[in-house]
Formats: C-alpha cells, structure tokens, sequence
C-alpha cells in the first residue's frame, strides 16, 4: 500500500468530509487496525496487567494481553458508519472495543481513564457541519496521543507491514456496548463543584448543540439544584451545530435575557467548548471566561506559578489584565492540544483558548464545557457576583477576523503580494496591535485576526490580507 504523502493528523485529529478522502470507513479500518498494533506493541502495554483470566489462545504457548479501547461519538449521521469500521479495525488486530455511544469528548477521555483502557477514540467534526467527520485519538492517561505516536499510526496505516499480523481463533478481539457511562460522567462532574455549594435558585439557558452533550448536561445543573431551560437538545444526525450551540450563540444569549435567566451555556457539537451569555444577554468569549477563572483562581492560591497557557489568538487585551493581576500569560501554539502541552510541560494548572476550550488540568485532560460552565458558576456563588460584572474585569482591544477557504496550504511568505500585505499591516500597527495569519488545522481555511485600536482600520487591514490569499490561494 502506498505510504500517504503528508500528515493526517492535524491540530485535533483526523477531520474531512465524510465518506471522501480521509474519512472513508476504509481509512477508519486502518487506522483502528493500527493503532490497535501501536498499543500491543509497546513496552508500556506489556508492563500492564497480565493476561485476563480465562484468555488462553489455543494455537500458542505464549501469553497474550488484549489492548481495552474505548469509542465514543457525537451525533452525527456518519457517526455509525465510522463506529463500525473503527470497530473492526480493532477486533481484528486482537484488541477488544467498548462502544459508548453519544459522550462528550472529555466524558469520552474521562472514560478511557475510570475504565482503565488502554486508549480512547472519539468520532467527532467538533463545530464543524454535520456532513464531516473527525477522529480524535487519547492514551491511557486520558491525554490526547503525542503527534510522535500520531505519526506512526499514520506509517502504519500506508503500508504493507500489518498484513504480517493476522491474529485467528480466539485471539480476534471483540466489541461490546456499555449503557452506564452517562451517570458515571455526570456523578463526576458533580463531584467537581464544591460540596458546600449548590445552584438553587439560578435560572440556567443551556444550548447543547443538538450534539454529543444533548443527554448528559442538562442533568448536572439540575441535580446541582437549577433550573434549566434546554435548547440544540434533538439531534438528527444533521443538525449538529446547525444555527445553535458555542459556534451560533445568538439565540442562546437571547433566550437568556428574555427569560430573565442567570446565565446562558452554550456548548459545540462534541461539548468540548463552551461560549457563556451573561444575564444582559451579551456574549461572554473563551478570553473572557479565562480571565475572569484566572483572576479567582489567583486568590484561592489555585494558579500555579501565577500563568495562565493560551494561544496567539488571544485577545492581547486579556494578556494586560492578567498582568495588572499579576498573572503571566504564556501563548502555545492554537489546538487546546498544545495548550494541554504546554500546561503539562511546566506544571500549569489553567490554560484555554478564545474559542471556548478551557482546560483545568486539575480536574480534565482536556478541555470541558461543562467544567468551564461549572468553574465559572462557583466564581459566582463564592463572589456574589452576576456574569456581567465579572467579565468588565476583562478589557479586550477590537478584533477583526477573516476566513478563506483555500485550495492548498502553500506558506503565505511564497506569496510576495500576501507578504506584503502582511507586512504593511503590522507596520501600520506596530505596538499598537497585533496581526496573526495561520490555516486551519482542521478545515481547508486561511484565518486572518488582527487586534488594534481602531475596529474600522483593523477590518480593512484584514480584508486586504484576506484578498491577496484569495487571490492566490483559492
């Protein structure tokens, strides 16, 4: 078999149209078939437990451990499909499979961790239409692979070496489904808010994005004591993230105001983000909610080292409140992935991105909307404070944003007139802003963002930028 010409990871798994391309069940067969060889051919597997009681293969003498791996989803259509070829995959490299069905991504890496697996999948496009598909990849730990083992996956997957490793007989794996998990996620998630705390008396406007957190969020809140009025609860399999949810907060926010609610929680279509409404219903964004947990994380004594991990696309707004809180701010490369990296690395305890992934290291592997929404309702109760004040104490500059699609992700510095137009921008800036210019790890987009002072200025900056990528790339 051909070995793929370029990496098929990117910032947060493997994402295409589904049934095209890369998200073809044939290219999930592999890749469950590989990643099934990775885990059983590891010194960190054979350290593990010892064969389980009763496994004893009829054709050879020496023991073997079958690898545990777990499979979640979201809602979408294509999900099933890509759940049996996955599945597949796996069996018939000798490991077994636990389905689970509709879970959050970090309820599928919680998962993983309580079961004691060895790796977990979960089927997801995040924010992304309903027509795409994606397939995020976590070790035992709970943590999402390191790109070192992504890439032998990918090795392995485009070429002829697994077609030597057939198990027969009894050492084909299995699959079996588990129907507990919802409570299992939802008693952890409680246990998270504080014991001496409850949510009586709040009035709660939850968008779950018709997505994986349409049968698990709500319960939190409720069985914390508040009332919920639900929204994006009825999935379809093509409605995921349709019009609702973190990435279309709008009618969450409005809802939130007219029904004279607390707060509004709106989470994307794989619930690892969050995007929050304040009682006014204004918008309240990732930069927000991490400055506003950074600062009471601060007087806790919680914020180890006093630094909060985000990404270049940050408000540099929120980079100045921090320090005049005497927080420092650290900038890891964008994919919560990184940010995790980063926290990791240097022992951070809170890190995040503009777009809603919060990560409490303490509490989840990866970044949670619900825990992101259940950190920021604890700041309330213990401060007393609504949403809206809480956030004034995070000034942002203006930012305009641009996305072009794009046919191919050639660097833009090849581009002399693309160049240049980046160039003029951050000359016309200068200290006084910011330009940043990246592709999507996860769609065929160019982003543009640019922060300054002056919102007409910075938008045409950023139009022009986006013209000459159009022009050249499209």
């Amino acid at each position: 078999m051909k070995k793929s010409a370029e990496r098929l990871f990117g910032t947060d798994g493997i994402r295409g149209l589904a049934n095209q391309s890369q998200m073809t069940p044939e290219v999930a067969m592999r890749l469950g078939r590989a990643m099934a060889y990775v885990l059983q051919n590891t010194k960190e597997f054979q350290s593990r437990t010892s064969l389980p009681v009763g496994l004893k293969p009829l054709y050879s003498d020496t023991e073997v451990r079958r690898a545990k791996i777990v499979v979640g989803k979201d809602t979408r259509l294509s999900g099933y499909m890509i759940e049996m070829a996955l599945a597949s995959g796996i069996c018939s490299m000798g490991a077994d499979v636990i389905l689970i069905g509709p879970l959050p991504t970090p309820g599928v890496a919680f998962v993983t961790q309580s079961m004691r697996a060895d790796a977990g999948i979960m089927i997801s496009a995040s924010h992304n239409p309903y027509y795409d598909n994606g397939i995020k990849l976590f070790s035992a730990d709970g943590y999402k692979l390191p790109d070192s083992v992504e890439d032998r996956i990918t090795e392995l997957m485009y070429s002829d070496e697994l077609e030597k490793h057939r198990p027969t007989h009894d050492l084909v794996g299995k699959a079996f489904r588990i129907e507990d998990v919802h409570g299992r996620y939802i008693v952890f998630l409680k246990n998270l808010f504080p014991k001496n705390q409850d949510l009586m008396g709040m009035k709660i406007v939850l968008d779950t994005a018709n997505g994986a957190g349409y049968k698990i969020s709500a319960h939190v809140f409720e069985e914390l004591g508040a009332e919920v009025i639900r929204q994006g609860i009825s999935p379809n399999g093509l409605n995921i993230n349709e019009d609702c949810g973190a990435l279309h907060p709008k009618k969450m926010a409005e809802a939130t105001l007219k029904l004279k609610a607390d707060i509004g929680i709106a989470l994307d279509g794989d619930g690892d983000r969050c995007i929050l409404s304040d009682e006014n219903g204004e918008i309240v964004d990732g930069d927000q909610i991490i400055g506003l947990c950074a600062i009471q994380m601060k007087k806790k004594g919680l914020l180890n080292k006093n630094t909060v991990v985000t990404t270049p696309m940050s408000n540099i707004g929120l980079e100045m409140t921090l320090k005049e809180h005497g927080i420092d701010m650290v900038r890891a490369s964008v994919g919560d992935r990184y940010v995790v990296e980063e926290m990791r690395k240097h022992s951070y305890t809170f890190g995040g991105e503009q777009s809603g992934h919060l990560i409490f290291i303490e509490q989840s592997t990866t970044g949670d909307g619900i825990v992101a929404a259940l950190k920021v309702l604890e700041t309330m109760r213990e401060t007393g404070k609504p949403l809206s004040e809480l956030k004034k104490q995070i000034k942002l500059y203006p930012q305009a944003r641009e996305d072009v699609r794009v046919s191919k992700k050639t660097p833009f510095k090849d581009f002399p007139k693309i160049a240049s137009a980046i160039s003029t921008a951050e000359k016309t800036l200068k200290e006084k802003g910011r330009v940043f210019v990246r592709y999507s790890g996860t769609e065929p987009l160019a982003r543009v963002m640019i922060e300054g002072e002056n919102l007409a200025q910075i938008k045409k900056l950023a139009r022009d930028i986006a013209h000459e990528i159009q022009a050249e790339l499209a």
